[in-house]
Formats: C-alpha cells, sequence, structure tokens
C-alpha cells in the first residue's frame, strides 16, 4: 500500500467504494486523513463500513470541512452530466481528484526521480502495460504494474529508488489526475470510444493528450502517429518543446520508431538501426500488436534497457489472458484464446492475424454485427456459432462454412475436429467471439477459462510454445 501524506490532518471524501476507492480510504487513513466513504450503493457503504471507514451521505454534510473529493473513476464528471457529488464539490471549491492524483503526489513529494510509466490509448492499453512491466522485470527493476489493468494503484508498493510503476490509464482516470507527470507517457491511439463520457471525439483526444502533454522535464513523450489525432498531438509537442518519440506501423518515419516487415527500427538523422525482431512471437502477432510493441520498445530505450534484454523480454513476453492467449496446442493446430474480442473491430485483429481459421464466434451480439469483418473471410475455413447472436451470424457468413453449436463445449470439440482433419499446416482454433458474454457467462473472463479448459482437456493437447 502507498499511505498517501499530502492529506494528513485533514478530512478527505471518498465516493466510489469498489477496489479503487476503498484503496484510496485505506491509503489516506494510512496517511494521516480522516476519511468520510460514500457511494449510491448501500452495499458498497455497508463494506466501507464494516472494513472501519466512517460513512455519510454526502448531501447531507457541510462540504467546508472537505480538502478534496477523491471520485472513483467510473462516476460521470462532466458527461452525460455531472454526478451530484462533483457538482457539490465544485459548489463548495473542493478539488475533485482520482487515486491516481494521490499516487503522483506522494511520488512528487518521497520520490520525484522514481521511474513512472503511463499508457493510455482507445485499443492496446492492457498489451502495452503488460508488455512494457514484463520488459521491466527482465531488465532487473522492481515493477510495480496496475490501474486501469486490474491492480487499483494505491494497493502497489510506494515510489522509490530502482521500483518503475507501470501504470495502465483510462481516459476517466486522466481527467482526474490534474498533476500527471510520469516520466515516460505513451499514447497509442485515439478512435472514437466513450464519447457519453467525454461530449465529443474532440474533447476525449485532448483529454488522451494531457497524458504526454504533462510529461515531467527530462522525460519522453511516445505517440503512435496512425491517426490523425494523434499525428497533430504529437506535432503540438513538438512545438511545445517535449521530447517526443513517433511511432508507426503504417509508414517509414524520418525520426523515430516504426515496424517493416517484422523488425522495429529507430530513425534519427538519417541512420537506421534495428531495435528488435517480432518474428515468431506468438503472443505479439498482428499489426496491433506490432504496435504495442513498438511502443513499448521505445519506453524501454527512454529508460535504458539494452537493446539484448529487449529482444529477449519481447520474446519470453507470454500475452494477456484472453487476449490472443495461446493456450495449446495438438500437432497441426493452434488453440487461441481472445474471448476478450467482444466486438467486431477487436475481432478484426484477431482475424487479420491467421491464415486458417476456425473460429468460434457468437454470444450477446452488439450494433452492426459482424458486417464489418467480411473482409476477412476467406480466411475462415469453418466458422461455430454460440449464443444467441448465432442465427444473425449465420446471415452474415452467407456461403462460409458454418454450423450453429449453440455451446462453447460444442464449438470446441467440433472446431478441434475439423481442423486437425484440414491437413493444414497452421491450422488455428480461435474463440473470438465479437460478442459480449452475459447470454451464456458472467464476463469474458470467465468465458475465456471455460474456452481454456475446454481445449487442454482435449486427448493430447499440449503448451503452445
Amino acid at each position: 500500500m502507498i499511505p498517501v501524506t499530502s492529506f494528513a490532518g485533514k478530512t478527505v471524501a471518498v465516493f466510489g467504494l469498489g477496489g479503487s476507492g476503498l484503496a484510496s480510504c485505506r491509503a489516506l487513513k494510512a496517511g494521516g486523513a480522516e476519511v468520510i466513504a460514500a457511494d449510491d450503493n448501500a452495499e458498497n457503504v455497508a463494506k466501507a463500513a464494516q472494513a472501519g471507514f466512517i460513512t455519510a451521505d454526502l448531501r447531507n454534510v457541510a462540504w467546508d470541512n472537505f480538502a478534496a473529493l477523491v471520485l472513483a473513476p467510473g462516476v460521470p464528471l462532466t458527461h452525460p452530466v455531472p454526478h451530484w457529488s462533483a457538482l457539490k464539490a465544485r459548489e463548495a471549491g473542493v478539488e475533485v481528484i482520482g487515486d491516481i492524483e494521490l499516487f503522483c503526489r506522494e511520488r512528487r513529494r518521497h520520490a520525484p526521480n522514481a521511474p513512472f510509466v503511463a499508457i493510455t490509448g482507445t485499443n492496446g492499453k492492457s498489451t502495452t502495460t503488460a508488455l512494457i512491466a514484463h520488459l521491466t522485470k527482465v531488465a532487473g527493476y522492481d515493477t510495480q504494474m496496475g490501474g486501469n489493468i486490474g491492480t487499483a494503484i494505491l494497493s502497489l508498493e510506494p515510489p522509490r529508488t530502482g521500483r518503475v510503476h507501470v501504470i495502465e490509464m483510462s481516459s476517466y482516470q486522466i481527467d482526474l489526475t490534474p498533476l500527471l507527470d510520469p516520466s515516460v507517457g505513451i499514447l497509442l491511439n485515439v478512435s472514437e470510444d466513450h464519447i457519453d463520457r467525454h461530449g465529443t471525439i474532440e474533447h476525449y483526444a485532448e483529454v488522451k493528450e494531457r497524458l504526454v502533454a504533462n510529461v515531467q522535464a527530462g522525460g519522453t513523450s511516445i505517440v503512435g502517429v496512425d491517426d490523425g489525432y494523434c499525428r497533430d498531438i504529437a506535432d503540438r509537442l513538438d512545438r511545445a518543446g517535449k521530447n517526443v518519440v513517433r511511432i508507426s506501423v503504417k509508414n517509414p518515419l524520418a525520426s523515430g520508431i516504426h515496424v517493416e516487415h517484422g523488425t522495429i527500427v529507430r530513425t534519427s538523422g538519417g541512420a537506421r538501426n534495428e531495435i528488435a525482431k517480432l518474428g515468431g512471437i506468438g503472443s505479439l502477432r498482428g499489426l496491433h500488436n506490432a504496435q504495442n510493441a513498438a511502443c513499448a520498445a521505445a519506453a524501454a530505450l527512454a529508460m535504458g534497457i539494452s537493446l539484448d534484454v529487449l529482444q529477449n523480454g519481447l520474446r519470453s513476453f507470454p500475452g494477456l489472458a484472453h487476449r490472443m492467449e495461446q493456450v495449446g496446442r495438438r500437432g497441426n493446430v493452434l488453440f487461441v484464446n481472445d474471448s476478450k474480442g467482444t466486438n467486431a473491430d477487436a475481432t478484426a485483429h484477431a482475424l487479420s492475424s491467421f491464415a486458417d481459421i476456425f473460429w468460434i464466434a457468437g454470444g450477446k451480439p452488439k450494433a452492426g454485427g459482424i458486417t464489418s469483418l467480411t473482409g476477412f473471410f476467406p480466411r475462415i475455413r469453418k466458422a461455430y456459432l454460440i449464443g444467441e447472436a448465432a442465427p444473425e451470424f449465420s446471415g452474415t457468413l452467407g456461403t462460409v462454412a458454418h454450423e450453429i453449436s449453440q455451446t462453447l463445449d460444442v464449438a470446441v470439440e467440433h472446431a478441434a475436429r475439423d481442423a486437425e482433419a484440414s491437413g493444414l499446416a497452421d491450422a488455428v482454433v480461435l474463440l473470438s467471439p465479437a460478442c459480449a458474454s452475459f447470454d451464456q457467462y458472467r464476463n469474458f473472463e470467465i468465458r475465456g477459462t471455460k474456452f481454456r479448459e475446454l481445449v487442454q482437456a482435449l486427448p493430447g493437447v499440449k503448451p503452445a510454445v
């Protein structure tokens, strides 16, 4: 835990008592603050009370006692309308901040030069965060990973020399971190997302920009420039005098880092140096993962990690569970768990990564279905459709070979049988549903875990290498 000493002797309201909210309560209390905990959910309030925190309805308290309101990132700050607690704080002149802001203040007070890598973007944040954490561990750092990737930042160990914090940040979290100042900031990409929470894509991009615009003096801003919003952001950072490293997987760069033919290349002043090779790294297949790897490599270089350690770290990266996760192999057949592919855009990345696919898809459908994936249909040898979406997907697939399997266990059994019988040298049984899981599973993690268990129970399946 990171005790928050910056509010010692003061009273702080915490609204939103999920994992990060309770971690904030504990950290503030450990640092000497008085905490008043609140939530719209009575069960969460009861849990906080059982944990020993003072709870209250913040509608009925004197706000002039509060030094700050610590707001959970899931609570609306501005759009579609500000939450009532945020409005009350503004009316009282009380600052509204989040748990990562508390971390930043502690780092400034106690270890301002401790490495702090912050990662954001519309897509690829979690993989890039996990990959950077893996690289820093391989390089010998005491690595703390958290934020939006799952572990509340204040539950990690405190900043200190030799310890790096690798933190994934959503736009919601950035919005609540006015003093965000990483030593390395990464913006992967910007595409339309979370407009309900930011009003317009322009405002969404502006929030994302703050992460790389506020990198501390002497730090590095790493920006993927394969979309227009990020190209403009990189140009603004350049004009502001920031140390900007541009990343592209689509075009060579005169200065920056790009990927060509599976090799990460750095260019500067006419010089060209090969940094690392991605060929044969199963956990980093596809153009989207090439961008993730190039950004992670740029972060590693900014931290002084050697090329040998970088290459070894890339090759030993296991990938993330449920995201292009290689769960087993039987003869000529590779089994891949991409349960995190909960919409067509995410599934497109998976389908683009293989040539001979026995595709398990379906679940609770989302708007648009799989019509945007028709360009990948020639890669599909057969599809196995499950859940509510099966009839709709069947209509979209048309003449592509498919069956309605209904359930995941049937789909795995039939796909494994057909893939093995195909005689294809690189057959892939791919779970990438292009759907939410809620018709049959509580979340995508449970769906992916079930797929893994079913595959590993097949006779003759061995770990994928």
